[in-house]
C-alpha cells in the first residue's frame, strides 16, 4: 500500500476485514475453491479490496471415510473440519502478509521556504554561463593535465580580451546542450583535446566522444575551434583533437578559427603559444570587440590561512576523500587509490651504471581485478629535499595549513588540489615541482622579479616572437631547469609560495605496464622500470620523480610495509581471444614488461590443456651480462615450450649493433608464415620515436618482399591489422 505523499499521511494501523466462502466444483467432489473478500480500512475514507483464492484438493483419507452415498452429499454438513482448519491457516496468512509488511516510511517535514536547498552540482553549462556572464566556454580531454591547463589558460585569457570564459570538464556536463549555446551572445566553444595512446579520447572526454559519433543534433549557430595535444611519434597524431573539429562542422556548427596541433615530440609549449596569440585577434575581430590590454597578473584563488583548525580536517596526501588512505574503502579509482604494499622491489640488471627493477605489490583483500595487459596507475610523491629547498629559498613555513579557495565561486573546481592542507604537502603530492614550467608561468611570476633585465627576460620567454621562443627553448628546456633551479639562478625573484602553488600543474599519476598474469598471480601486480636519472647542462643531477620513489620503496623487516597508491587502467593491449593463434612479441628494455604478464597466461592456458599456438618473444637489450631482463624466467619459458622461439638482440656486444628489428628481417620466412597464413597476433611495446617505428618498417619491408606488395600496399596490409586488432602498439617516447 502506498501512503499518499500529497496528505503527508501513511497508514500505521490497517483494520482487516474478511469474509471467507467455500465452494465445491462440479463433478470433483474432492476439489475446493476457497475464495476470500477482505478489506483493509486506513483509518480515513479509503478501503483497499483484497480478493484471494485457493482451489484444495482434499486428501483421498476424506474419501475414503465418507460412507455416505452420493445422493446425499447436499445434506453434508456446510463446512467439514478441514474446511475450518483450512479457513483459519489462510485468514491466519492474510493478516500476517498485511501485518508484517515493511512500514511505509514517514514522510519528512518540508523545509521552510527559507532554508537553503542542498547544493546540487550543476549540469547544465549554458544555464551557469547565463548566471555567470560567461560567452566563452572552454571544453578540455585531459589524460596528464595538460589539456586542463591549457583549457584554463585560454579561459583566463578571456578576461583580458574583454569577454569572460569558464573551464570545463565534458565529463560533468550535459554536452546535448551545446546546441543551446547561440542563445547566449558571441558565445564560443573552445575545445583542448589531447589524444590517449592509439588515438584514443582521454578518460574523462570518452563519453563526449561516444555522444558525438551518436549524435545527430543541429548545431546550427554554434561557434567552435579546436586546439589538438598529440604526439607524431604515435600512429594517430592528434586523432581525437581532428575528429572533434570535422565532427563538429558536419553538425553544422561554425568553425571561427584553424585546427590547432600541437606536437608533444616537438615543442608541445611553443605551438600552444603560436596558435594562442594569432587566436585571440581573430577573436576580437569576429566578435568585435578590443583587448582591455591589461598586462597584470589575474589571480584565480586566494589564500587563506587557518590557525587553529582541527588537524583531523586537513589533508595529508589523498587525492577525493578525506582520510581515505587510513580507512581504504573499495572501488579503488583515480580519485580513491590503493594503498598496495609493496612485497618486492629487486633489481634486474647484474650489472653496468643503471638501475632497472621490479616490483610487486600486493592487492589482496582490494577486489582489484586486472587483465594482461592492463597498466597499472601509481602516485609518486616528490624529493623532500627539493620540497625543504623551495620553502628555504621562498622563507616560509611549509607546515602552514592552508587553503587556496577559488575566486570564482560558481566555479565547480573549489580548489587547486584538496584543501585545506600543508605548503609541505601540497609541494610533496599534489603538485608538479620537477617538469619544466610552461611559459604562462614564467609570464606571471615575472611581476615579482625585481631585477628589471629578469622581468623582461621571462615575460620574452612567455611570447610567441622568434627571440623568446629561442631563450624559453635553451635556458628552461634544454637546461632543464625546474623551479627550483629557476629561483636559484634568478636571486631577483621571490613570488609569495601561495601564487606559486596556485600556478604549479598537479602532479600526475605514472602509467606502467603490467608485468603479471592475474590468472598466476590473482593477489599481487608486478612493475618492471628502469631509474631516470641524469645531469643537466648546468650540471644538476635530474631524477625521475616516479622511478626514484618506487626504487625507494624497500620491503622493510621491521614490520613497516612501504605502499604504492595504485589503481588499474583498462587496456585495449590484449591477447587473442583464441589461444591458438599464434602471437609475435616485441619488447626491448622495459617493454618487455607485459609480455612477461603475456607468457605467464599462455603457460597458464597449456596447463589448462587448453591448445596454445605458437608464442614468439623478440627482446633486446644492451649487453647479455648486464640487463638481460628476466633472463632466467625466459629461458625456463623457452625449456619448457611456453616459449616457442625467443630471440635475444644484444645490442653492443659485438662491433656492430644489433636492433629487435634486425633479428625480425632474419626470421622474415617464419614470420610472415605466422602473420599471412596461421593468423598471427603481433604486439610491439616500448619506445615510440625510433624503436616502434623502425620494427613497423621491418614488417613492411618483409610483407613486400615475400608477399609481392609494393611499399604502398605493404603499407595498406599492416594498417588492415592494426584495424583488426591484429597488430597492437603499447608505445611511450
Amino acid at each position: 500500500m502506498k501512503a499518499s505523499s500529497e496528505r503527508g499521511c501513511f497508514v500505521k494501523n490497517p483494520t482487516l476485514c474478511l469474509n471467507i466462502e467455500t465452494h465445491r466444483l462440479r463433478g470433483n467432489p474432492k476439489t475446493r475453491v476457497l475464495s476470500q473478500t477482505g478489506s483493509v480500512h486506513s483509518g480515513g475514507n479509503q478501503t483497499v479490496q483484497v480478493t484471494t483464492a485457493l482451489c484444495v484438493t482434499m486428501p483421498d483419507v476424506e474419501a475414503e471415510s465418507s460412507t455416505q452415498p452420493e445422493a446425499m452429499e447436499e445434506e453434508e454438513p456446510l463446512f467439514s473440519n478441514l474446511d475450518l482448519f483450512l479457513f483459519t491457516l489462510i485468514a491466519g496468512l492474510i493478516i500476517y502478509w498485511f501485518m508484517s509488511r515493511k512500514k511505509a516510511e514517514p514522510i519528512p517535514e518540508f523545509k521552510k521556504l527559507d532554508q537553503p536547498a542542498p547544493s546540487t552540482r550543476e549540469t547544465s553549462f549554458i544555464e551557469k554561463m547565463k548566471k555567470t556572464g560567461r560567452n566563452i566556454v572552454v571544453f578540455y580531454g585531459s589524460q596528464t593535465g595538460t589539456g586542463e591547463e591549457f583549457a584554463n589558460r585560454l579561459s583566463k585569457d578571456a578576461q583580458r580580451y574583454g569577454m569572460k570564459g569558464m573551464a570545463a570538464d565534458p565529463e560533468e556536463y550535459d554536452m546535448c546542450e551545446l546546441s543551446r549555446l547561440a542563445e547566449i551572445d558571441n558565445s564560443l566553444a573552445i575545445f583542448c583535446m589531447a589524444t590517449y595512446g592509439e588515438g584514443d579520447p582521454t578518460d574523462n572526454a570518452q563519453d563526449f566522444y561516444d555522444w558525438l559519433q551518436e549524435s545527430d543534433l543541429e548545431l546550427n549557430g554554434v561557434n567552435y575551434t579546436v586546439f589538438a595535444l598529440g604526439n607524431k611519434t604515435y600512429e594517430h597524431y592528434n586523432a581525437m583533437g581532428a575528429y572533434v573539429d570535422k565532427r563538429l562542422e558536419e553538425l553544422g556548427a561554425k568553425r571561427v578559427f584553424d585546427l590547432g596541433m600541437g606536437d608533444d615530440d616537438g615543442n608541445l609549449e611553443e605551438d600552444f603559444v603560436t596558435w594562442r596569440e594569432q587566436f585571440w585577434p581573430a577573436m576580437c575581430e569576429h566578435f568585435g570587440v578590443e583587448a582591455s590590454g591589461e598586462d597584470s597578473s589575474i589571480r584565480q584563488y586566494e589564500l587563506k590561512e587557518h590557525n587553529d583548525i582541527n588537524m583531523n580536517k586537513v589533508y595529508t596526501g589523498e587525492l577525493g576523500r578525506l582520510k581515505s588512505f587510513e580507512t581504504q574503502k573499495p572501488p579503488f579509482d583515480s580519485k580513491n587509490p590503493f594503498l598496495a604494499p609493496v612485497i618486492v622491489n629487486r633489481k634486474l640488471n647484474k650489472a653496468g651504471n643503471r638501475h632497472l627493477m621490479h616490483l610487486e605489490v600486493d592487492i589482496t583483500g582490494s577486489k582489484i581485478r586486472y587483465e594482461s595487459g592492463d597498466h597499472v596507475a601509481v602516485y609518486p610523491t616528490n624529493d623532500a629535499a627539493i620540497v625543504n629547498k623551495l620553502g628555504q629559498i621562498l622563507g616560509v613555513d611549509l607546515d602552514m595549513v592552508i587553503s587556496l579557495n577559488n575566486l570564482d565561486e560558481e566555479s565547480n573546481k573549489k580548489h587547486p588540489f584538496p584543501c585545506p592542507t600543508t605548503y609541505r604537502t601540497a609541494l610533496t603530492h599534489y603538485l608538479d615541482i620537477i617538469h619544466p614550467p610552461r611559459t604562462n608561468v614564467l609570464y606571471e611570476l615575472a611581476q615579482y622579479a625585481t631585477d628589471p633585465k629578469d622581468q623582461e627576460n621571462m615575460r620574452k620567454m612567455a611570447s610567441s616572437a622568434p627571440e623568446g621562443k629561442a631563450l624559453y627553448q635553451s635556458f628552461v628546456l634544454e637546461d632543464n631547469r625546474n623551479i627550483l633551479a629557476i629561483l636559484e639562478d634568478l636571486p631577483s625573484l621571490r613570488p609569495p609560495i601561495d601564487h606559486l602553488c596556485e600556478l604549479m600543474p598537479r602532479l600526475q599519476a605514472r602509467y606502467y605496464s603490467i608485468a603479471s598474469s592475474s590468472k598466476v598471480h590473482p593477489n599481487s601486480i608486478h612493475i618492471c622500470a628502469v631509474l631516470v636519472e641524469y645531469t643537466t647542462k648546468t650540471g644538476r643531477l635530474t631524477k625521475g620523480v616516479a622511478t626514484t620513489w618506487l626504487k625507494n620503496k624497500l620491503v622493510a623487516d621491521n614490520g613497516h610495509k612501504s605502499t604504492v597508491p595504485m589503481y588499474i587502467r583498462k587496456s585495449q593491449f590484449r591477447l587473442p581471444f583464441k589461444a591458438s593463434n599464434p602471437v609475435i612479441m616485441v619488447g626491448p628494455g622495459t617493454g618487455i614488461a607485459p609480455f612477461m604478464g603475456f607468457i605467464q597466461e599462455r603457460g597458464w592456458l597449456k596447463e589448462q590443456g587448453k591448445e596454445v599456438g605458437e608464442t614468439v618473444l623478440y627482446f633486446g637489450c644492451r649487453h647479455k651480462n648486464e640487463d638481460y631482463l628476466y633472463q632466467e624466467e625466459l629461458e625456463e619459458a623457452e625449456k619448457t615450450g611456453v616459449i616457442t622461439k625467443l630471440n635475444v638482440a644484444f645490442s653492443r656486444d659485438q662491433e656492430q649493433k644489433v636492433y629487435v628489428q634486425h633479428l625480425l628481417r632474419t626470421n622474415k620466412e617464419d614470420l610472415w608464415r605466422q602473420i599471412h597464413t596461421d593468423n598471427a597476433h603481433i604486439y610491439i611495446c616500448g619506445d615510440a620515436r625510433n624503436m616502434a617505428r623502425d620494427v613497423q618498417t621491418a614488417f613492411y619491408e618483409i610483407a613486400e618482399e615475400l608477399g609481392g606488395m609494393t611499399r604502398t600496399q605493404a603499407t595498406d596490409y599492416i594498417k588492415k591489422l592494426m584495424t583488426k586488432g591484429r597488430y597492437s602498439q603499447d608505445v611511450w617516447s
